[in-house]
Formats: structure tokens, sequence, C-alpha cells
């Protein structure tokens, strides 16, 4: 590294493509560390516990996607644990033959001080203006202080507002690819699956995934992340990835259930002042068999109708996902017969219609069409909405089992 980029007043630093440190500068002293224990440590040694999860499910999917990054906001985490804001721009470059990534942090605490500073003159600004036995020269200097701190707070309120309006974007972009995890309906010969959803924010707590794991198995969840929002989101989006490769991969339900419940725990086991919980329902159909095992994690009940309209619930059999450490997942076994139907939903559907309503649809539609009976569902939802305001995702899964 050159010595004018060895010193700038800026941090610099390049990663691998499996995001481990290559290099860093000077500059980087201000964590703590000396260089040599930085280079060749993964990204997250210098990240705090919420950037961890913002790089690998957004940073890293949008420098992908683009190739760069402009002025992202993330903070990094110094030798004695204190996090320090920073503004991250990067991006992604062919080198040697291989692929790197470039990145340029900028402390962000001057912010803070600037604020102050304005505070400052402003008082010192209405002293000059009460104190009427002051010299005219003062008076015009801090008129002049005044203008020029006035021109800061001008140019800190447009770079909020660029912030701002980049923010909308990036949420916008977060939206298109939590979207492209959602599966499409299944139709065939064994069963038919639809779904429906609808997210009460930009970004959703609510996942769902449905797969056809071999030629007779298929494998539902459903998981209802505790809260709205953008935190809520990064966590469905970590959890998708695990749930997706252990359902295609035939793990057992308590297999599935448990590391689930694992990764919601190693995301906060580092600190105390914040952690999710989410409710959660697997179901591994077997078709050949006409079986279904499950779990149900502090989700609502899964409603299961057989042929003659008799009713049954999958009740809830352990606690959320998340909410205590050690839990031993058990797994239960049902059989159904043909024509039987599955309703699975979170509880943004349960609580405007209510489970007595989703019960009576059930029954109703049983010979219709599982599409006419989705529609009918989501009618009724907007019925409530009419009168009541919504504040949560609305997820349905429904399942006609042939």
């Amino acid at each position: 590294m050159n010595e004018q980029l060895n010193e700038a007043p800026c941090g610099y630093l390049t990663l691998s493509e499996e995001d481990d440190i290559l290099s860093v500068n000077q500059t980087f002293k201000l964590l703590g560390y000396n260089l040599d224990q930085l280079q060749g440590q993964p990204i997250n040694f210098i990240l705090s516990a919420s950037a961890i999860l913002f790089h690998q499910l957004y940073l890293v999917p949008l420098i992908k996607l683009e190739n760069q990054i402009e002025e992202i906001y993330i903070s990094l985490k110094s030798v004695d644990d204190e996090e320090i804001p920073m503004l991250l721009n990067a991006v992604q470059r062919e080198r040697d033959g291989r692929t790197i990534i470039e990145c340029v942090v900028i402390p962000m605490r001057k912010r803070n001080e600037l604020e102050n500073e304005l505070l400052i003159a402003k008082k010192e600004a209405e002293t000059a203006l009460n104190a009427r036995n002051k010299a005219y020269a003062d008076l015009e200097i801090a008129h002049e202080t005044m203008k020029m701190q006035k021109n800061k707070l001008i140019e800190l309120n447009e770079k909020n507002e660029k912030y701002k309006v980049d923010t909308e974007r990036e949420l916008g972009l977060a939206k298109k690819i939590q979207q492209t995890l959602l599966p499409v309906p299944i139709i065939n010969e064994h069963l038919e699956i639809q779904a429906y959803y609808k997210g009460s924010n930009q970004l959703s707590g609510d996942i769902y995934g449905f797969y056809q794991i071999d030629a007779k198995r298929y494998g539902l969840i459903l998981l209802d992340v505790m809260g709205h929002g953008l935190s809520s989101a990064l966590i469905t989006m970590s959890l998708h990835s695990i749930f997706e490769r252990l359902i295609l991969k035939g793990s057992e339900v308590k297999t599935v259930m448990k590391e689930l419940d694992d990764h919601l725990h190693s995301l906060f086991k580092n600190t105390s002042k914040s952690s999710h919980y989410c409710t959660a329902v697997y179901l591994l159909i077997d078709t050949d068999k006409r079986e279904i095992n499950y779990i149900n994690a502090g989700h609502p009940s899964v409603l299961l109708q057989d042929i003659n309209g008799k009713q049954y619930e999958l009740r809830s059999n352990r606690p959320p996902l998340g909410m205590f450490e050690d839990i031993i997942f058990k797994t239960n076994t049902l059989t159904y017969n043909k024509e039987s139907m599955l309703c699975l939903y979170t509880d943004g559907v349960e609580e405007p219609i209510g489970s007595d309503r989703l019960c009576s649809l059930l029954k109703t539609y049983s010979a219709a069409p599982l599409s006419t009976l989705k529609e009918e569902v989501i009618q009724s939802l907007r019925y409530e909405e009419d009168t009541l305001q919504r504040k949560d995702d609305q997820c349905l899964i429904l399942v006609k089992l042939k």
C-alpha cells in the first residue's frame, strides 16, 4: 500500500470475496487494534452485532447485485467494544485474477460536535444581541459566526435529506429481495398448495416456504418474527436460508426447528440488551404414507379438516424459537385421508376474523377450488380492514391433500 493511501485521513481496507480482511491502512488504528491483528480476520471481527446482520443480509447481496455501495451507515467495533459510527463506500473489482472489495470508511463523530457548535453559536449570538453596551464590531463578528453555522446546518440538512432518500431506495431494494424468497404455488396429483401474503410495513417479519423434497414428501414452514420493519425482516431472511437448505435436504422436523432455534440464540449471544424470538410451525407431509410429522413452536394452531368435514387443531407443543435455550423438540405425527385440507396462518390473519370464521370458511368451501377458498378468506380480511386498523403482517397457506 503506498504511503499516501496508508496515511489517508479515512479508513481504507480490502476484502476477499469470502469477506476476509486483506489489507488496512494506518487510519484503522482508531479502533485500537494493531494492523497485523486485523489482516486475515473475517470482516465480522470489527463489526457490531447489528452490523453483522446488516452486512450479511443486505450489503453482501447489494454489492453482488450492483458491484458498488455508496454512503451506507454502518458501525464498527473497537478493541474495547465501543461502536464507532462510520460512512461506508465500497466497490467490487477484479484484480490479479481474483475478486476483491475495496472499502473506504469515514468516522461520523464530528456530526455531534457540529450540532454542539451550532447551539453554542446561537447562545453567543443571543447574548450579543441582548447586550446593548457591546461594541458594534463584536456584534458583527457574532452575526458572521451565526451565518457560518447556519450554512453548515443547511448543508447538514441537505445531507440528511439525501440520506433519507437513499434509505428509502435501499429499503425498496430490500423488499424486492425479500419477495423473491416467497415460493410459487404447487399443484400436482398429490396435493395443491396456495398462499397469500400482505405485509403491514414495507418490510415484513413473516416468512413462509413450501418445498417438494422428493416424489412423495413435502415440507411446509411458517414463521412470524417478533416486531416489524428492517430488524425483523433481516432476521427472517437469515432464517430463510437455513430452513430452505435443511428442508430440501430432507432433514427431520426436530432438526429443522432445533437449528432455527440455535441460530436465533447465536445472533444475540453477545448482547443482553436485544433479542428476538419467533413463532414457527413446520409440517413434513408424506403423501405415500398419508402422514404428517410436525412441530408447532408457539404458533397459532394449524387447522386440519378431513373429507367428512371434521376438524382438528395442530396446537402449539413447544415455546417460540429463540425464547429459551436447550429446548428439546419433540415431533408429533398424525395420518390423514384423501381430500383432507390444511390451513396455516399467522396472527395477522387470526386476529381480524377469528379462528371460528376460518373454520367456517374451510367447511363451506371444502368442495370448491382452493383458489376460491383463498379469495373468500382475503375478502373477509378486507371487510374487517374497513373498520379496524390492521397492524400486523398477514400470511396464509392452504393445502388440499388429494
